[in-house]
């Protein structure tokens, strides 16, 4: 017989907390024998709050110890927000379902400005991700864009307290939390494309149990994981990881998806993008297709020079 209990590993910050009960909800409403318990974990993400994630060790920093956890029977399976998971997985776990994606914009909140255009010359504006400063370099080079860190709630209260005039995060995080209050403006894709996985919620467990697996599967948005695999597909054939400016983003279109890809220098005066376009169910070659086709139109040698860098070479 099945065992009647699973065991969630989830970092212990408000989103991760929103996002492990509602894989919790979703498991319970499946099976009413179900007991289904949060195992809270820190990670070394949530303890080094005032370095940039590129200095630190990257992805990896939100996921290790939810991993070992897995790995050492601490818990049956982890959720993780898509876009922190690294695109290799250590031996003996595995991706299982990802769950229908939540809104995948990035937003910009403000406590004085109503628009990204308003924003006055020089303006603060708070962000630790690379892909979004050389985006945002890139529609304004006049920003002044600093280092910020810390859970959704924290960063907004940086704002609130006047620290910046502006910050940018993810909406699907800010909307979950129902933090909208400070949300001017909802990045269009075409000007600020999300990051891989963004606004999706993914499920890791080890690749032994097909028991947790087979009860995880209805939670499985089919649509979403063809988009997630394909963004990440493409974000593993470039190497990327934390320390590069790459976005991906998958647009479902009837049985095709439209694949568009960034990649571009910290500054955003070099941008390297296309589209792809093909069945869905070949979301990962198309991944693959639109890395090789940025890597020949010299995203390689930028991805390249931007890892030197941040190796201090």
């Amino acid at each position: 017989m099945a065992q009647n209990k699973l065991r969630i590993g989830t970092r212990s910050s408000p989103l991760a907390l929103w996002q492990a009960r509602l894989v919790q909800s979703r498991l319970e409403a499946a099976d009413a024998n179900l007991a289904v318990e949060l195992v809270a974990i820190k990670t070394r993400g949530d303890k080094i709050l005032d370095v940039p994630l590129a200095k630190v060790g990257g992805k990896g920093l939100f996921v290790k110890e939810l991993e070992d956890a897995l790995l050492d029977g601490r818990c049956d399976l982890a959720v993780h927000s898509m876009k922190d998971v690294p695109v290799e997985f250590p031996k003996g776990l595995m991706l299982g379902p990802i769950l229908h994606r939540e809104d995948p914009r990035d937003v910009l909140l403000s406590v004085t400005c109503s628009s990204f255009n308003e924003l006055p010359p020089r303006a603060r504006v708070g962000s630790s991700s690379l892909r979004r400063q050389s985006q945002l370099l890139a529609l304004r080079p006049d920003l002044e864009i600093i280092p910020l860190r810390g859970n959704v709630n924290t960063r907004i209260n940086k704002l609130v307290e006047g620290g910046f005039d502006a910050i940018v995060l993810a909406a699907a995080g800010v909307k979950r939390l129902q933090a909208t209050q400070y949300v001017v403006e909802y990045f269009d894709p075409a000007r600020l494309l999300p990051a891989n996985g963004q606004g999706a919620i993914g499920i890791e467990l080890r690749d032994d149990d097909p028991d947790t697996l087979a009860r995880l599967q209805p939670l499985n948005d089919a649509i979403t994981q063809q988009c997630v695999l394909a963004e990440r597909a493409f974000l593993q054939t470039l190497r990327g990881g934390c320390q590069t400016p790459i976005a991906g983003y998958a647009i479902p279109h009837g049985n095709h998806l439209i694949l568009q890809g960034r990649v571009l220098s910290l500054d955003g005066t070099t941008c390297i993008a296309d589209t792809v376009t093909g069945a869905v169910h070949q979301a990962i070659d198309l991944g693959v297709r639109l890395a090789r086709q940025l890597m020949a139109a010299g995203a390689d040698r930028l991805l390249d020079e931007l890892l030197s860098q941040a190796h201090g070479h």
